[in-house]
Formats: C-alpha cells, structure tokens, sequence
C-alpha cells in the first residue's frame, strides 16, 4: 500500500511540474510558473528519493539520461557557434591542465593516501576530471571494473553533484564572480554536465553558455583519456567513442548561427526550442535527484566519499584561484 501511495506521489510531483511549465510558456500567466528552478526540482527529487524510495527506478534513470540529452542539444539552438568559440577558448588551457592535473591529484589522494582500490580511485579521479558519470562509464570496462566498484564511483560523484547545484551559485554571489568567470569555473569543478548546466542556468545566461560549451568541450577528453587508460592498465580492444548529444549540439549551434539567426522566424523558433530545453533541463534535475536513495548513500563508504570531497574541493579551490587571479 505504502508503495502505491509512493508511485501516486510521484507522478503527482511530475504533473504539477508539467503543468507549470506550461503556464511558465503562456505570457499571461507565466510568472505561475517561476517557483519551478533547477535547485528547487534537484531539492524535491533528493527528498522524495530519500523519504519514498525510488518506485520507478528504471524509468527515472533511463528519463534522467535522455532527457538531458535532448535538452543540452536544445541548448544549442540558443547559441552562437562563434561567441561560444571565443568564450570556450578562453579557458582551454586550464581545462587541458586541470584533467591532467585531476587524475595526478586523484591517485595521490586515492592510492598514497588514503588507500583505497586502484579501480575505484582512477573512477573517482576520472569522473571528476572529465565528466562525472559519463566518464566513468567509458572508462570503466577498460580497467575491467566491477559492477560494485562503478556504482561506488558513480554514486560518489553523483552526491558531490547534487552538492555542488546548490552551493555553486550562492559562492559565485558572494564573491562577485562575472558571468564568465562563474561559468568556467562551474564547468571545470562541477563533475556531470546536468548540475554544471544548471548551475550555469541559476548563475545567468551567459554563464549558461559558457559553462555549457567548456564543459561539452572537455567531455571530448574522453576519447583521449580511454586511449591512455588502456595504456596504463594494458587493455586492448576497447571501443570509445564521442557521446553522439555532443556531436548533436555542435550540430544544433551551427543551424543556429548560420540558418535561424538570419531570420526572424528562425530567432523565434530558435528561442523556442531553447526555452524547452531548459524546461525540460529542470525536469532532468528531478529524475536525477530522485535517483539518490538510503542505499547509495551506504554503498559509497568513507574513504571513497572522503576521497571524492577532497579532490573535488583541491580542483575547486585551484581553478577558482587561477580563475579569479588570471
């Protein structure tokens, strides 16, 4: 029974979503739908997984992941190829630096330190230099990790995720941080791109932008990361590719700059789909959240956990220095 009523106030938390995302697109009514924000969708998802359980778990992780797909893709419609360009080059350098710098930090910390399982401590490492869970999933069946091992990294990332949505933006307020500088920093030192992506969202547009096309530039190091870790644990035959939603936006930010913004008609639609995807980016935030339960908290452990808050605050503090000064 208890169960029942779980599922019934689950797909109720859905609807009123939905239902305020329309009014949100109506003009006469939108100021209804402003109380829905990434933190309040991430905040809402983390309770009811915490104090419910997760009632549809395979359909959440499944919308979770190809929901924020589509909506990074719609996010490109919004964008100009060239102002992204300008914007992404200016943090490239320390975005080479600090994935390599990551992984080095990482293994001191994981192996030297506090001791923990070599797959698990290059899982951490490698979530949080590149991309949080897409990352680690790409890794993973290189170093031949266990299924035990991947939900620990991954579950230790995905808490630091959800951390991170939260604070990012309040640190940002407070120190004053520009536009540029709040969304190079949150795309660097926020591991998945759904909490960069929102962080970026409740920082500002520009910040959005910017975080956005840093973060989608450094998922790329994925490809070459895999080729080094084969590398390092003298593994053959691993096929990586980039994820295809990278190629996708790229691709949505080329018609944007080159068809739509030449048009009235097509700024209108580019706005559009922009619009829905962030919408829909709140919702993502909700399923995301609503996969955090009991049973991950307690399947991380201390010492990964520890390890993971570690590195995660060195990069952080590191990249917000060098942002801040440079």
């Amino acid at each position: 029974m208890l169960k029942r009523y779980n599922k019934v106030i689950y797909i109720g938390i859905l609807v009123i979503f939905f239902v305020s995302i329309i009014f949100s697109a109506i003009p006469a009514i939108s100021h209804c739908g402003t109380w829905l924000t990434p933190p309040f969708a991430l905040f809402t998802g983390l309770i009811f997984a915490l104090f419910c359980g997760k009632p549809f778990a395979t359909f959440n992780k499944k919308m979770s992941k190809t929901l924020l797909q589509y909506s990074v893709v719609g996010l490109g419609f919004g964008m100009n190829i060239h102002e992204s360009i300008a914007s992404g080059s200016k943090g490239m350098f320390f975005t080479i630096v600090s994935v390599f710098g990551t992984l080095v930090l990482g293994w001191l910390i994981g192996r030297r330190f506090l001791k923990i399982e070599k797959n698990i401590s290059y899982l951490i490492s490698s979530g949080t230099a590149i991309c949080g869970g897409s990352a680690i999933a790409a890794v993973a069946p290189i170093v031949k990790a266990k299924e035990s091992e991947i939900s620990i990294a991954l579950g230790t990332v995905f808490i630091l995720n959800a951390i991170a949505l939260f604070i990012f933006p309040s640190i940002g307020n407070s120190l004053g941080l520009t536009q540029q500088q709040f969304g190079t920093w949150a795309a660097i030192a926020i591991h998945d791109t759904s909490s960069v992506v929102g962080a970026g969202a409740a920082y500002g547009e520009e910040a959005l932008q910017i975080a956005t096309t840093i973060k989608l530039t450094r998922a790329l190091w994925i490809v070459p990361i895999a080729f080094i870790t084969s590398f390092i644990f003298n593994s053959k035959n691993k096929k990586v590719s980039v994820p295809t939603f990278i190629i996708l936006f790229v691709g949505a930010m080329l018609i944007n700059t080159y068809l739509l913004e030449n048009y009235e008609w097509g700024i209108t639609i580019g706005k559009g789909i922009n619009l829905i995807a962030r919408k829909m980016l709140t919702i993502t935030l909700f399923f995301i959240g609503a996969s955090l339960s009991v049973d991950v908290l307690k399947s991380v452990g201390f010492k990964p956990l520890l390890m993971g808050i570690l590195l995660w605050i060195a990069i952080s503090s590191i990249s917000l220095c060098y942002i801040c000064l440079f």
